[in-house]
């Protein structure tokens, strides 16, 4: 099966933690035997006028490259072009979070854009023939006229092999990290206001007036390859954003074992439910500082990984695979109707 894999986030030399999930995502569909050509649009680089001309690029690329099916593989306005754009064969969008949730914590300006991004999000999930959203809660915001029987839930997969439990203290000494604090580790993603990292800071404030010696490690702008000995070096992961779509930095710190506080957003109830040392709190400094202190207070490593070895990128990708080929199958299916009308 050949796939043209277009979209906007993909790591670069210049920033190669970027859209790491779509890359990974591509890897695993590579290992199950999936041709994929990956077909990158610089939003980064060259702003909105990336899309100029994005149609016509595809058209060519397709000229030159064969594919069974177009997976763009993230929402927006990209994702609208695209589908509108491609006709002559099948097309999946997937949907990881703002591009339907928008940014309602941003800029008025961005959140303009924003919204017009959902808008076109909604509108390429109506002209797919498939859509991939990764967690439930994202499904349940797809517009009703989108058949949800063309709909999976496919979360993203991790590097099982890469993301293990490693010794903490000598993580610590690699990274120059004292032993003695309590290192709770946020992903803030460039300062993303979606993440509320003042409400994770006010966390660990609250935690230190308790009287834990702790101290906040923001993973920001840390290669991809030193992301395991970053988890590993951590007592916790805390995450406080206002959504999510399917963390990725949740499943890679439950496959080291690290403990996970979280407000309920995205899946993140579905992957720490029933582990214990991992919390859910409420959306509050006061809350999320009792539940770090209780990690403080117990083990600092939990059962994790064996709860997410069906994320491995290799079995997300042979879901996907089965996907392409339902989603060909009707393809098909209507194309000789079609020819028999």
């Amino acid at each position: 099966m050949r796939i043209l894999a277009v979209t906007n986030i993909y790591p670069t030399p210049g920033d190669a933690a970027r859209g790491t999930f779509v890359e990974q995502q591509v890897k695993g569909l590579r290992s199950v035997g999936v041709e994929v050509k990956v077909l990158y649009v610089n939003r980064v680089l060259y702003g909105a006028s990336a899309y100029i001309g994005v149609q016509e690029l595809v058209r060519s690329t397709l000229s030159g490259f064969d594919a069974d099916i177009v997976h763009v593989m993230y929402g927006g306005i990209m994702a609208w072009l695209v589908t509108r754009a491609v006709r002559a064969r099948p097309t999946i969008v997937t949907f990881h979070g703002s591009d339907l949730l928008g940014e309602n914590l941003a800029g008025p300006w961005r959140r303009l854009i924003a919204g017009f991004g959902v808008r076109c999000s909604k509108q390429s999930a109506r002209l797919a023939s498939g859509v991939v959203v990764v967690s439930p809660a994202l499904r349940d915001v797809l517009p009703a006229t989108v058949s949800r029987s063309s709909i999976r839930v496919i979360p993203c997969g991790i590097d099982v092999n890469r993301f293990v439990p490693m010794d903490r203290e000598a993580c610590r000494r690699q990274l120059g990290w004292s032993s003695d604090r309590f290192v709770v580790l946020f992903n803030s993603n460039g300062g993303d206001p979606v993440k509320r990292p003042a409400l994770a800071y006010a966390a660990v404030e609250a935690l230190q007036r308790a009287g834990v010696p702790a101290e906040l490690r923001e993973l920001r702008d840390r290669p991809y390859a030193e992301m395991p000995t970053f988890l590993n070096a951590g007592d916790v992961l805390l995450l406080t954003s206002r959504h999510e779509g399917s963390p990725t930095i949740v499943k890679e710190a439950l496959a080291c074992n690290l403990p996970v506080v979280s407000v309920d957003v995205g899946d993140v109830r579905q992957r720490i439910e029933g582990i214990p040392g991992c919390y859910l709190a409420e959306p509050d400094a006061q809350d999320l500082g009792a539940k770090l202190r209780m990690v403080a207070e117990g083990p600092r490593r939990i059962e994790g990984r064996r709860e997410i070895a069906s994320l491995s990128i290799e079995s997300v990708a042979e879901e996907l695979r089965a996907f392409y080929g339902e989603v060909c199958t009707a393809s098909n299916r209507m194309a000789a109707n079609g020819l028999a009308s």
